[in-house]
């Protein structure tokens, strides 16, 4: 752990410009098949088909996009939930979704977002929950966009864990602090990898 605060603040910073400068590197037909990729590896893992119950994201631009396998985990009969910033308690909670199409809005820093009339699922209840990042380390450490919103909704979780990135986000060390939340698993288009712990 790194207890001098500022230099800490400092790498993770550095660390968001290096991986953004690689990420800025790959094409829109690049991203779009790496998403490809990473859709078809998520579907062969038995946590992915054993999960009742999953949080998605909703991919920001930069981000792979999983948006697909929530349309095929509904249709499996899944329960799917995204997260929604609960703008009372100023925290990210989850809610379920049903029907995409209709029940999605845009939420808060430009994220799409369930609306208001789909019921909230307890965060302790999702089987598997995948996760966004700017950058991952192979010790399960996230680097997300600093404001600690994940890191919060994380600590509720008792499923897996599942970190979603380009292989361009994965870094050699993610410096990380005391509530940064770890992962379970990373995977990328080019490997799933399970965290030893």
């Amino acid at each position: 752990m790194d207890t001098d605060k500022h230099g800490l603040k400092k790498r993770k910073s550095e660390l968001r410009s290096n991986i953004r400068a690689r990420l800025d590197k790959i094409s829109a037909a690049g991203r779009e098949a790496a998403s490809l990729k990473i859709r078809a590896k998520l579907k062969e893992r038995s946590f992915f088909q054993n999960a009742a119950s999953i949080l998605f994201f909703a991919p920001l631009p930069d981000e792979a996009d999983i948006w697909p396998l929530i349309e095929k985990s509904l249709a499996d009969g899944k329960i799917v939930a995204l997260p929604f910033f609960d703008r009372d308690k100023k925290i990210y909670a989850a809610r379920q979704i049903r029907n995409p199409a209709d029940e999605i809005a845009p939420g808060k820093f430009g994220v799409r977002e369930p609306s208001a009339n789909c019921a909230e699922i307890p965060l302790d209840k999702i089987d598997l929950v995948l996760v966004p990042g700017v950058a991952f380390d192979l010790r399960g450490n996230r680097l997300g966009r600093g404001k600690g919103f994940y890191d919060r909704l994380l600590a509720e979780i008792r499923g897996v864990k599942c970190g979603v990135a380009f292989d361009e986000q994965i870094a050699d060390e993610v410096p990380v602090e005391n509530l940064d939340a770890p992962v379970d698993f990373i995977l990328t288009p080019a490997r799933c990898v399970k965290i030893a712990g």
